[in-house]
């Protein structure tokens, strides 16, 4: 089956990158991979800031790899108390091997804000079995962090290395119909891995949201079980439209997916009528398409190769 690979690292946009890994360093103990911040055009050039630029910073946790992109000219800010089902809400949570002492450290820092009430929460085996709290980073990103029961945890996270924060479990994405996302979703070739129906006062309390109902779906890719992507859908009468971020806005995180050269043809293809640019690297002709899922989330595909097939033009 034409398939992505994996989710080979998460772009988050901010307005000032150096700050906001101090934040990640402190806080998590992510470490810089590349060296300096780099200054790349062809990112410029695929968020439609061909005259502008893009400074970006490369952190991981463990195997998994975050980007901070910083460009010129800014976007708006993340909006201020954006609810679980309003597609802007999209976190990645971080898996911590003692949630009382990874709960401590980030009590002891500055510059985040608390989304959840009364601190993290044990939610029943009917919603995960997992001990879970949200917050928001020093620019408004949303964030989890999440602790497995003793004895459930899945292999990938069953790690004895002795440190207290382990990696980046997956990226959740609120959304509006969880059909319509599983077959979009499908069509890159995720599969889905696990689903459960959250409910009860510890969910009211860990998204802040009286009456949360919340239909949760993990999607994985066929290489690499973490990251995956996990769909939101709250039910309920909410306003939610898609969502339009400027490709520039603080909040129009991205998720990138790496794409084998013999799979990009036929992906490309299934997926025209969402590519909303793309861009082609001179140096090594590294090829990278960005889509919008059905809700309006970003989503980048790339290949070491660019496609054989025509692309649409930047809007």
């Amino acid at each position: 089956m034409t398939s992505v690979q994996k989710l080979s690292r998460i772009i988050l946009i901010c307005h000032q990158a150096e700050r906001l890994a101090e934040f990640y360093i402190r806080a998590f103990g992510f470490a810089c991979t590349e060296g300096p911040p780099k200054i790349d055009p062809d990112f410029a050039e695929l968020i439609g800031l061909a005259k502008g630029q893009v400074r970006i910073t490369s952190l991981h946790l463990g195997n998994q790899v975050i980007e901070l992109a910083e460009p010129q000219p800014r976007g708006c800010r993340y909006p201020d108390r954006v609810p679980g089902w309003d597609p802007s809400f999209q976190h990645f949570a971080i898996v911590v091997s003692d949630m009382a002492a990874a709960y401590a450290k980030l009590q002891a820092l500055h510059n985040w804000t608390a989304i959840s009430t009364d601190g993290p929460q044990f939610l029943p085996p009917s919603s995960g079995g997992v001990t879970a709290f949200k917050f928001r980073d020093s620019e408004g990103h949303p964030l989890e962090m999440l602790a497995f029961a003793p004895g459930a945890a899945p292999g990938h996270w069953a790690i004895r290395s002795g440190k207290l924060f382990l990696g980046i479990d997956h990226s959740a994405i609120s959304v509006a119909d969880t059909g319509r996302s599983i077959a979009f979703y499908g069509r890159l070739g995720l599969t889905r891995t696990a689903s459960s129906l959250n409910v009860g006062r510890e969910q009211e309390r860990l998204d802040n949201l009286l009456g949360a109902v919340v239909e949760v779906t993990a999607l994985a890719p066929p290489v690499q079980a973490v990251p995956h992507v996990e769909l939101l859908c709250y039910r309920g009468n909410f306003d939610r439209r898609e969502l339009l971020t400027s490709r520039n806005d603080v909040a129009a995180t991205q998720l990138v997916f790496e794409v084998e050269r013999q799979a990009l043809d036929a992906i490309v293809a299934l997926n025209r009528d969402t590519i909303i640019s793309s861009s082609t690297t001179s140096e090594n002709g590294e090829f990278r398409a960005l889509l919008r899922d059905p809700d309006g989330h970003l989503l980048c595909i790339e290949s070491r190769t660019a496609p054989s097939i025509s692309q649409p033009a930047n809007p």
